[in-house]
């Protein structure tokens, strides 16, 4: 039990400090992105360095306490919060150290992909994460990230070079190739289950301005969209990437008010090749048939990493369904636009993301991630500010989900999942999944790190 000298013992042992119930801070600290999570720790350690998150470790394990590990917070299911338990939130250890010579990147565990992107930009660099830049460096990488530079330069796990953790026994270690490379290899998808990770050594790549941006057809052209994209983006070069969604449009420039709140399909698209050879890249999308609103052409990178962030705020209720996806049959597409006339709200929406090209030249074994035989990862996600509407949402996606599983290759992008059982979790693992759970074993076995989409430790 919990009693008033340990916890000053803790506190005191702490310089990025201790929050509790009934501190000014409490209510906000406690709220992650997702506005449907509503837990109630009974402290967060907020952490400033190396150090703190030892003694956090040390402190849950000791204590018996549940832990879970927050890094931005935007995790699907807010797996970076718990009741009644601790969490080690790693929000004060935000930093980026560029090495333009090197083309590393040194990123600390609370730090978010906007942060990165705009430091690496001012070198004419990226590393390769996600679509949403107030998405959390930590958790997107242990899962593997997909996004406009997965089809160039792979996940952003195949473009890790190191990771420095705190382990269950409140050890630090680092895990790289040639450093504990079991570990190395486990946390490459696997999620936080092996410990608390501090800090990320990244590959950065030469991306400065892209030529991208959503076009939109309206849906009687959906069914005909859907069959193109299918055969192009298979065939596509590396540099070309597009993900398929249906969406409503939103009321706000740069969209024009005669298309305000219509329900449309679209493509946005990032091309990182030449400039000057993008118009050309471009002319058989165009010319194919002309879509209703044409937003493509240069951009900054940044700009384009946060270009949804204004449609999803932290705090909004969201209900995430997601599948791997090798083929789109016609069958198939036909489910797609059954529900993609119901989307219920705003901003719920459902995307196709590819991940062909570079990242399905990595091996299935290579890393836990293991299907990179797959073509997308599907996600269907409801989402609205009102929690009155959380039914709804949530509704429309299991059902959405439902219909579409059938054609799917199985398992689901971790970082797309909600509490979802331990089936799931080893469907999306395959083969890897025993190799993980041993490794989980020596690394964490009591399982101390079980907030999250946890691998139990082999018996």
């Amino acid at each position: 039990m919990l009693n008033e000298a340990t916890i000053s013992n803790f506190r005191a042992s702490l310089l990025g400090g201790l929050i509790e119930p009934g501190d000014p801070s409490y209510e906000t600290s406690r709220k992650v992105f997702n506005g449907m999570i509503d837990r109630h720790p009974r402290l967060i350690a907020r952490c400033a360095d190396v150090a703190d998150v030892m003694a956090a470790v040390n402190f849950g394990r000791e204590q018996k306490l549940l832990v879970a590990i927050r890094g931005g917070g935007h995790n699907a299911g807010g797996l970076g919060v718990c009741d009644d338990g601790l969490v080690i939130d790693l929000s004060p250890m935000n930093y980026v150290r560029v090495d333009p010579k090197k083309k590393i990147v040194l990123v600390g565990g609370g730090a978010l992909w906007r942060d990165v992107d705009h430091a690496t930009y001012a070198f004419g660099l990226a590393v390769p994460s996600g679509i949403i830049s107030t998405t959390g460096v930590a958790g997107l990488t242990l899962g593997g990230g997909i996004g406009y530079l997965t089809r160039r330069y792979g996940l952003t796990i195949d473009n890790l070079l190191a990771v420095e953790m705190v382990l269950a026994d409140g050890r630090f270690v680092t895990a790289s190739a040639k450093e504990n490379a079991d570990l190395f290899w486990a946390v490459r998808g696997g999620g936080g289950n092996f410990g608390v990770a501090t800090s990320f050594l990244f590959k950065a790549r030469p991306v400065h301005t892209d030529y991208g941006g959503p076009m939109l057809w309206r849906m009687e052209d959906a069914a005909e969209m859907m069959r193109w994209y299918r055969s192009f983006i298979a065939k596509a070069p590396d540099d070309l990437y597009g993900f398929f969604a249906f969406h409503t449009v939103p009321p706000w420039p740069p969209f024009p008010e005669h298309l305000y709140y219509k329900k449309m399909c679209g493509i946005v698209w990032c091309y990182t090749g030449p400039i000057k050879k993008a118009e050309k890249v471009f002319k058989p999308i165009r010319s194919f048939k002309a879509p209703a609103l044409d937003l493509v052409g240069p951009i900054p990178h940044p700009t384009l990493q946060s270009m949804f962030d204004r449609l999803y705020p932290p705090g909004m209720q969201w209900y995430w369904k997601a599948d791997f996806v090798r083929t789109l049959s016609d069958e198939a597409i036909a489910q797609h636009l059954k529900y993609a006339a119901k989307l219920p709200t705003l901003q719920s929406t459902m995307h196709l993301y590819p991940i062909n090209g570079a990242a399905s030249r990595v091996k299935n074994s290579a890393t836990p991630w293991s299907y990179r035989d797959a073509t997308w990862a599907q996600v269907m996600v409801g989402v609205d500010p009102d929690p009155g509407q959380k039914e709804k949402i949530s509704t429309w996606a299991k059902e959405y989900w439902s219909a579409l599983h059938p054609y799917s290759a199985g398992g689901a992008y971790v970082n797309f999942m909600m509490d979802e059982g331990e089936d799931r979790i080893r469907a999306t693992y395959g083969k890897n999944y025993d190799r993980l759970a041993k490794i989980k074993k020596r690394y964490d076995p009591a399982n101390l790190f079980r907030v999250n989409q946890n691998i139990k430790p082999s018996k």
